[in-house]
């Protein structure tokens, strides 16, 4: 008896290509911390404003770079951390990515208060799990 193979097949060839989907977040250490050295959170700010990112407990390689314990940092500017963690961060204007192992940045923001949130990610731009995620702060844009 012979039997029609291919939809076993096309089942193992989707499953193959649906394991990265499915791979665990790469994992932080306990104790790491990412955070805003400055501006202060409060601080009344002229526009261009120097961000410089503070991280503790693990180190900085660029994206695509895959190294135990190291990541690079993206900044949230006036956005909440996504939902779904599990994916890769987005990019946009509220979404910047520093994946050449950026430790600051300068940013050009209009008059007005803004909020500022580094998340870190790993060599596809998928946040650690645990996630590690600075406080939100709030600034001011004179």
């Amino acid at each position: 008896m012979r039997t029609n193979r291919l939809p076993f097949l096309l089942l193992a060839a989707v499953s193959l290509v649906s394991l990265p989907a499915l791979a665990d977040r790469t994992p932080s250490p306990a104790g790491a911390e990412v955070y805003i050295v400055s501006p202060k959170d409060g601080a009344k700010v002229k526009s261009p404003v120097t961000v410089v990112f503070g991280l503790k407990g693990m180190g900085i390689a660029p994206a695509g770079i895959k190294f135990d314990n190291t990541g690079h940092h993206h900044l949230l500017v006036d956005a909440a951390p996504p939902a779904d963690l599990s994916q890769p961060l987005p990019a946009d204007e509220h979404n910047l990515h520093f994946g050449k192992g950026q430790t600051q940045t300068s940013l050009e923001l209009k008059p007005g208060k803004h909020t500022l949130q580094l998340l870190f990610a790993d060599s596809l731009h998928t946040p650690h799990d645990p996630a590690v995620l600075s406080k939100k702060i709030t600034i001011t844009v004179e």
